[in-house]
């Protein structure tokens, strides 16, 4: 009382800020209304940003408090002012709102999404409770139904103290010395199942008490805002941390069906070896041949190419299973990986929950991310061949970070032409050349990591990077080469 509104903004979507000032001090009213958190607070000092603030309820301006009132048994109450003007804060959860009222008409509200607020009358917000014996006796098995304010807190209070098994004599009189309780109260901020809570009875784990309610608030705005952010983020890294280990975990189930599949399947070394075995036998020339297993005699039908002799059909079998075996033992490999970057998860899950400090928690992400990132593998394979290195992008993704972020004008880029296939990077050394022998090696690889790599020989595409770009809207691992050389080789994996 004696207070007049001198400023009433809003700086962030759910928070208005009303200051009252009586020629000697100002007051603060911060009305937090998030959906998930919506609390008051009051604030000794509030200091207006310069940016992204706008005024509110500028009809209330310079217009002093005539009286504050609370709407019986309604989570409402309104702040009356000069000239019929009332600001009504209806504290109902997610659908909070403030309301400005001139002569009980509604003039403008805060949160605009709730309109049906502009049609509230605040001479129907009282509410009735017939608090006398008779109804209590009649409606015994319904209370929270009949005591509607009392909420979900007194009622678990009620049931931890086993009030409800008692006669219904002892009943009345316990609710009687609650009522008396609540009306005098010590305000309590408690965590329980996971937030904490304002409340108004001792119950669950007690953080703080506090005998003012300006004061009990002021700590649990805050101690809720820090504490749910606390639980928002971890719930946020958590939610991530699974995802990552539930795509490390079809990863392996994946590759592992393959892996399976592969070490079923020898039939290449079978192959290989049943021709040489029966070389004097097989003529050039000859498309297919079916020759008895060397296990249970059985006949193989073995498709061979008619332009080669049979020793060099085994050498190009006996290849592919020595590539088949380097397979297995990449995704094995891969497995191994993704095992260990699982638990590595896995212990980052135990750390996030432990953690009781939302600053320790971000650091600790922080940290998380930065050995991610020093972790994150290469986009390329990397070989190297008289002194030079030669680099072999993984896929179409990595293609495009090989070419654009991990070269430079003077590396050779190689590709096989006309196909899709890996990017294969030359990197320049310092006054000197590319022999012609590593740029045959360069381009065996781009051939081997192609469309191409079953044919016999294969043209590659071979120019200085700077000759190499991608166009806007391009899809993934697709460039322009503005100046090329096209050279034949043999698609070869090993030498």
């Amino acid at each position: 009382m004696g207070f007049t509104v001198v400023s009433c903004f809003s700086q962030n979507k759910d928070e208005l800020i009303i200051e009252f000032n009586n020629t000697s001090r100002s007051y603060f009213v911060k009305a937090s209304l998030l959906p998930q958190f919506c609390c008051l607070s009051f604030p000794e000092n509030f200091n207006r940003a310069r940016k992204n603030s706008i005024d509110l309820f500028t009809d209330i301006l310079m217009k002093k408090v005539t009286g504050v009132r609370q709407f019986e048994n309604e989570r409402s109450f309104s702040i009356g002012l000069e000239e019929s003007y009332q600001l009504i804060f209806k504290m109902h959860g997610n659908r909070s709102n403030i309301i400005l009222f001139h002569k009980s008409k509604a003039l403008a509200i805060f949160r605009n999404h709730l309109q049906a607020d502009l049609e509230i009358s605040p001479n129907d917000l009282d509410r009735k409770i017939d608090f006398g014996r008779e109804s209590f006796g009649l409606n015994l098995t319904r209370l929270p139904q009949l005591y509607f304010t009392f909420g979900k807190l007194f009622w678990d209070y009620w049931r931890n103290h086993t009030f409800d098994k008692l006669s219904q004599e002892d009943q009345w009189n316990e609710l009687i010395g609650l009522r008396k309780q609540l009306e005098n109260p010590t305000f309590f901020i408690v965590e329980k199942e996971g937030m904490v809570i304002l409340s108004l009875l001792p119950i669950s784990k007690i953080l703080h008490s506090f005998q003012r309610p300006t004061t009990a608030l002021n700590e649990f705005f805050l101690s809720a805002s820090v504490y749910n952010s606390l639980q928002s983020e971890k719930s946020i890294l958590q939610k991530q941390i699974q995802d990552q280990i539930k795509s490390s975990c079809n990863y392996i189930s994946k590759n592992q069906q393959k892996l399976d599949e592969l070490m079923n399947d020898q039939h290449y070394q079978i192959w290989a070896d049943l021709i040489m075995a029966y070389m004097h036998e097989i003529k050039t020339g000859t498309k297919k041949v079916t020759l008895p297993s060397f296990y249970d005699s059985q006949p193989v039908a073995i498709k061979l190419k008619p332009e080669l002799n049979p020793q060099k059909n085994a050498e190009i079998f006996y290849r592919k299973a020595k590539n088949q075996q380097i397979e297995i033992n990449k995704l094995a490999d891969s497995i191994r990986t993704k095992q260990q970057e699982i638990k590595t998860l896995q212990e980052q899950l135990i750390v996030i929950e432990s953690t009781e400090d939302l600053k320790t928690l971000r650091k600790s992400n922080t940290q998380t991310k930065a050995k991610k990132e020093q972790s994150k593998p290469l986009p390329y394979h990397e070989f190297e061949y008289k002194g030079f290195k030669i680099w072999v992008g993984k896929n179409a993704e990595h293609n495009d970070e090989l070419t654009l972020k991990n070269s430079y004008k003077e590396d050779l880029w190689l590709h096989a032409k006309d196909v899709a296939g890996s990017h294969v990077l030359i990197k320049h050394q310092s006054g000197k050349n590319f022999p012609k022998d590593v740029i045959q090696r360069a381009a065996q690889l781009a051939a081997y990591n192609s469309k191409r790599k079953t044919e016999s020989l294969c043209p590659v595409i071979v120019t200085p990077k700077k000759f190499v770009r991608k166009r806007k809207g391009d899809p993934k691992g697709m460039v322009v080469v503005e100046q090329e050389e096209v050279i034949m080789v043999e698609p070869k994996l090993d030498i």
